[in-house]
């Protein structure tokens, strides 16, 4: 895939589109989200394009759904930047967190409403997405082709205790997690920790970048490097 410029400003305003997935099987549930359509895209074209699934954090749960847009890859929509691939941003219920299940079944839905490349799914999300985003990758690490952790942290047991197939999954999982030095929320112990467990089963593929004097707002930074998404776009299954 040609990485050409991730990162590139529109000369007219982007619309964000409110969408809503809703499943009956033993449980019934909704779980709206926000899409992202990049430029070019088309239903029922050829292209199949990259998909980036974004989880918020805990400030941006309930019900008003373009606060999923303050913080992350949608700000930048929002400010007239465009990427070359699709993004699905849900929303938590309030006073809850991300679940696992939820998730996946969000995923098989945009997998087959999108014309997305099953090869090139990212996962990301900042401080209680970067938990939901770690939980999910350790969880289905089959499903992704890069996970970008920000200010986030997960279960080391879920690694360390994860059978040899998914610990065989996990050596082809690349991870860039991202962390304020000076986070006081959520400490870069965090972020180190699960790295840390990932390696002692085998991974390689792994990256951190702290910033010494950032506190909890890694995301601004995180979201604001071109290379990140020119990382991404080189990632595959």
């Amino acid at each position: 895939m040609k990485v050409g410029s991730p990162m590139r400003s529109r000369p007219v305003e982007t619309r964000l589109q409110s969408k809503a997935f809703r499943w009956k099987a033993s449980s019934t549930g909704t779980l709206p989200y926000l899409q992202y359509l990049p430029r070019g895209y088309r239903a029922k074209g050829p292209k199949r394009w990259p998909l980036m699934l974004f989880l918020h954090g805990s400030g941006e749960r309930g019900t008003d759904l373009q606060r999923v847009a303050v913080h992350g890859p949608l700000k930048h929509v929002n400010q007239g930047k465009e990427f070359p691939f699709i993004i699905v941003a849900p929303q938590c219920p309030a006073d809850q967190a991300w679940e696992n299940d939820r998730l996946v079944r969000l995923l098989d839905h945009c997998l087959k409403r999108y014309p997305a490349d099953r090869n090139h799914i990212y996962l990301t999300g900042i401080s209680m997405g970067g938990f939901g985003a770690w939980n999910l990758a350790i969880a289905h690490p089959e499903r992704f082709a890069a996970v970008v952790p920000v200010c986030g942290g997960g279960d080391m047991l879920s690694v360390l205790l994860a059978d040899s197939a998914q610990a065989a999954e996990f050596k082809r999982l690349p991870v860039w997690a991202f962390h304020g030095g000076n986070d006081s929320v959520v400490p870069p112990t965090e972020s180190q920790r699960m790295l840390t467990a990932l390696k002692q089963r085998g991974a390689k593929r792994l990256k951190l970048t702290i910033y010494p004097t950032i506190q909890h707002n890694a995301w601004d930074n995180a979201y604001n490097n071109p290379k990140l998404y020119a990382w991404l776009l080189r990632q595959a299954r």
